[in-house]
């Protein structure tokens, strides 16, 4: 069924056709070039998270990996679909079908676009590619496996490889035990997390340990032996994506396996018995009344709301608002009393009123603010119905046991067999919990077609461990050469989860002058999958070590190889300098790129972390290697970070507009 079919001017022209499966929750968006600009691809961008709608790469977060400007330079139109679910709610007709959310919804949709355009440009696109970050990783590779005569390659950048057989189509298990560890970081070290942010900066001591106490140590250390990156600790400070996933399975989790929920507050073997010294000052169980609503709006503008403790509840608002189109919906809630404990994570159970009965659960919160999501209707509703007055339970004792859930919920990755000892698990464990149907089966490595692969060196959210099962699975399926055919891995260094413009400032820097923005890298990597399925060229791939649970990259280009460039920033020749008020410092960077991967085309210096990068370095674009120094004068004694970011292009262009591929490096100034 179709139900839009217009012209459209914004973000760029294009025929926009919109529709639906009549008897489905699936819905599709198909944005149809000029025929000039239309070279006969398809490509089909799929949503994060849990997915749910069909018009994120049309709106304004599309941007953030190209949106509709990316995919015409690319020759191709845009297809998109709900993934077969609204918001976070089930097809009733389907229910709990992983395989409808997983790729079938996708796979109809586009089967359907490639009828249409059919019809516009007078034959079905030659080529199609299917692509996606995070959840759309996830469910880009069963695309792959399970509709291979709809696409011909596939693009996951920042996924998961659990492994399953071809074929098993059974819920997901895991329920992402490595978060909780990292929540259980933040609570237990509080304040100290500075210090530990700071030894890992450039010029830092480079030992986090220090100054902790055994228990702080112990957890700090099993959170690097899991995969936490190295370099990435102030975003142990500020979950997003990893908050958010708690939220939409917390209320599955403890009314479908509960015994872990109880017994870690009454039985022995659980730190909530055996040590409740270390959770009793973070425990908070509240009943007071609401005071206001919140919507994304009053969260950005209200004066009352704009002070340093809330920057990253705003900076999450705005980020879900305009994922799941909610600016229309309160998304949260100012309580008349605040609660006295840890908020992150707690349960927020409305008793009274239009919503009584409904749990959500917080993601941000300080004093009586709180930010807050759950699963299913009450996802969707939010704090629809509440009203001033209305009676609310505050309580975190789920998210306290969650906090050591990893121990109680050992997968079989390596990562977390430090948790065994001659296989068996050192605590006492659990059922694995199924996980939503909306993040689809286990991957197989029985795929057809070409997959290049992009994962990103300081992801908090899908870690660096988890960017390499893929090419295990495919190279177990058909051993090393012919999986050399099939896949290629690539890394981002100096990527998080989303671009820094979406994340809230680190403590004294911007996140601009230590992570890059890796849009361009996935257009050149589009690019490059492009001409692998259609011309054969292989792209290249990334060298990389992994220990102790990091990933580690070669420090030369042409050991390394990829196609960003290698960046090293020194101040006075070294990593760490100290200076007076007043005297010179030199900077020097030295970059260079892989081979066949282009040249430098564009240097920026930020020299106090303010991420403005004011000055510029004049290239002509020929070279491969640079060295460039600079001289700098501090007016004002403080530590500063001394930051330059580097560009490449394929193919040199100064000018150029788009895949310009980033990297940094930052050097510590100390001034006195």
């Amino acid at each position: 069924m179709i139900d839009v079919d217009e012209q459209r001017e914004l973000p760029t022209p294009h025929r926009f056709i919109h529709g639906f499966f009549e008897g489905t929750s699936t819905r599709f968006a198909i944005a149809f070039p000029p025929a000039d600009l239309y070279q006969g691809r398809l490509y089909q961008p799929l949503e994060g998270a849990n997915a749910g709608h069909e018009n994120v790469n049309t709106g304004p977060l599309g941007q953030v990996t190209g949106g509709l400007q990316m995919i015409f330079r690319l020759g191709g139109y845009a297809i998109e679909s709900n993934m077969g679910h609204i918001g976070d709610v089930m097809d009733p007709k389907a229910g709990v079908d992983p395989t409808l959310y997983g790729w079938r919804a996708a796979a109809e949709s586009a089967r359907f676009s490639k009828f249409v355009a059919a019809q516009i440009y007078g034959a079905e696109p030659k080529y199609s590619y299917v692509y996606g970050g995070s959840g759309g990783a996830r469910r880009s590779p069963l695309c792959l496996a399970y509709a291979p005569d709809v696409w011909d390659a596939a693009l996951p950048f920042m996924g998961d490889a659990q492994d399953g057989e071809y074929g098993d189509h059974a819920l997901l298990r895991g329920a992402t035990p490595n978060f909780s560890c990292m929540f259980n970081v933040q609570r237990m070290l509080g304040d100290k997390l500075q210090g530990v942010i700071d030894a890992m900066w450039p010029g830092g001591s480079g030992d986090p340990f220090a100054g902790l106490t055994v228990d702080e140590k112990e957890e700090l250390a099993n959170l690097y032996r899991i995969g936490f990156p190295r370099g990435d600790e102030s975003f142990i400070l500020q979950p997003m994506g990893q908050i958010w996933l708690w939220a939409s399975m917390a209320n599955r989790l403890q009314q479908d396996y509960p015994p872990f929920w109880e017994n870690f507050w009454t039985k022995p073997g659980h730190v909530g018995f055996d040590r409740p010294e270390l959770v009793a000052d973070d425990l908070v169980v509240l009943e007071t009344t609401v005071k206001r609503v919140l919507y994304a709006k009053d969260l950005a503008e209200d004066p009352t709301l704009q002070i340093p403790e809330l920057a990253q509840l705003r900076s999450l608002a705005a980020l879900f608002a305009g994922m799941n189109n909610m600016q229309h919906i309160p998304m949260a809630v100012q309580l008349d009393e605040a609660p006295d404990g840890y908020l992150m994570g707690a349960g927020i159970e409305l008793l009274s009123g239009a919503a009584a009965g409904r749990r959500l659960y917080v993601m941000n919160g300080a004093g009586d603010v709180m930010l807050a999501d759950s699963d299913g209707e009450a996802s969707n509703k939010r704090f629809r119905g509440v009203e001033p007055g209305d009676q609310v339970r505050v309580d975190n004792r789920a998210f306290l046991a969650y906090c050591y859930y990893y121990r109680h919920h050992v997968p079989t990755e390596s990562e977390y067999q430090f948790l065994t000892i001659d296989g068996q698990p050192i605590y006492q464990q659990y059922e694995l919990p199924t996980m939503s149907p909306f993040m689809g089966i286990k991957h197989t490595g029985r795929i057809e077609g070409k997959l290049l692969w992009v994962h990103h060196t300081h992801d908090s959210s899908l870690w660096p461990p988890q960017g390499i099962g893929f090419k295990a699975n495919i190279e177990r399926e058909y051993g090393k050469e012919i999986a050399d055919t099939k896949i290629k891995l690539r890394w981002s260094e100096n990527a998080e989860h989303v671009p820094p413009a979406m994340t809230a400032p680190s403590p004294g820097r911007a996140n601009n002058t230590w992570l890059i923005d890796y849009h361009p890298i996935i257009e050149q990597s589009l690019v490059d999958l492009k001409d692998w399925v259609e011309e054969g060229i292989e792209p290249a791939d990334t060298a990389f070590e992994y220990r102790d649970g990091a990933i580690i990259l070669p420090p030369t280009a042409s050991e390394r190889g990829g196609i960003q460039p290698v960046v090293q920033v020194s101040v006075n020749g070294g990593e760490l300098a100290h200076v007076r008020v007043g005297e010179s410092v030199t900077c020097t960077v030295d970059a260079q790129t892989p081979p066949n991967a282009g040249t430098i085309i564009g240097i920026l210096w930020d020299f106090d972390g303010s991420g403005a990068f004011p000055v510029s370095e004049q290239l002509d674009g020929t070279q491969a290697i640079v060295q460039k120094s600079t001289s700098h004068v501090f007016d004002t004694p403080g530590t500063y970070f001394v930051s330059a970011l580097v560009e490449s292009h394929r193919e040199g262009d100064v000018g150029a507009t788009s895949r310009r591929i980033p990297n940094l490096a930052a050097a510590r100034v100390v001034v006195s």
